[in-house]
């Protein structure tokens, strides 16, 4: 049986766990850095993929490296009040910090799973490309569609679905807590599984833009924050999602609407 609902409830008031936080804030440092430096063409996938600096499988790895530095520094902050929730519980059965750390491995490897997915689905992308010459002309297309899909999908069951359920630290997934790191590796792959649910689209759009961009990484992850703990994150919903139809329905009419920095949409 779980133990999580016999302690006191929630307040905003209690601390957060705090090594995570470390983990946001040396991302963060690491993400500047390298923009600074000029060396942000290894968090571009784009460039991984078309660049021909590196092998394409090294090129992949070089990529999920990067890909967990945008999940910890955009997706882990939002998710530090259920962390701390499982942190709580975690203490109270006497668990170790292991098992903290697996639930946030587990977390992380549900993105890691989706980095994977995207980025081949890009290689594929960029060979249709090559081999259609219609879309080379049209690249603007690919922004569109994908702003277009963001958009929409904020309007979905599924969207409200999933983002009430990571809102929520004691929501049904987490109140099925069980002592001992391989259940704490299955609950951060549950949470995980929720958080992907409701931001899959908008880490779509992340994606085209391009991992290593700092100032979009920063404007992103601030939405997807403010949609998950927020308390006007419930109506900020449709307005994002009416942006990006309009963005996108903008981009199909006219590319001149794609600002250059989208253009690892296309």
């Amino acid at each position: 049986m779980s133990t999580l609902g016999a302690h006191r409830p929630f307040t905003n008031h209690e601390s957060i766990v705090p090594w995570p936080w470390l983990l946001v804030t040396a991302g963060w440092a690491i993400a500047l850095a390298a923009t600074l430096g000029g060396q942000d063409w290894v968090l571009n996938h784009h460039v991984l993929i078309e660049g021909g600096r590196l092998p394409l499988l090294v090129a992949g790895i070089v990529f999920l490296l990067a890909w967990q530095l945008m999940t910890i520094t955009m997706m882990l902050p939002a998710s530090m009040r259920v962390l701390d929730v499982f942190r709580r519980a975690n203490r109270a059965n006497h668990g170790d910090r292991v098992a903290t750390a697996s639930f946030l491995a587990g977390y992380l490897a549900t993105w890691t799973w989706f980095g994977v997915i995207a980025f081949a689905g890009d290689i594929l992308v960029h060979q249709l490309i090559h081999h259609w010459s219609w879309l080379a002309w049209h690249p603007w297309m690919i922004a569109g569609t994908t702003l277009l899909l963001a958009g929409g999908f904020q309007f979905t069951a599924m969207k409200a679905r999933c983002l009430a359920a990571c809102r929520a630290p004691r929501s049904p997934f987490v109140r099925q807590y069980r002592p001992g790191r391989a259940a704490a590796w299955w609950l951060g792959l549950e949470h995980g599984r929720f958080c992907l649910g409701y931001c899959w689209a908008l880490m779509l759009v992340m994606f085209g833009l391009g991992v290593g961009n700092v100032l979009w990484m920063a404007g992103l992850a601030s939405v997807m924050f403010l949609e998950k703990t927020a308390s006007l994150g419930r109506p900020l919903v449709p307005v994002i999602g009416t942006v990006l139809l309009a963005w996108g329905a903008l981009v199909m009419a006219h590319p001149g609407w794609l600002p250059r920095i989208l253009t690892g949409l296309a």
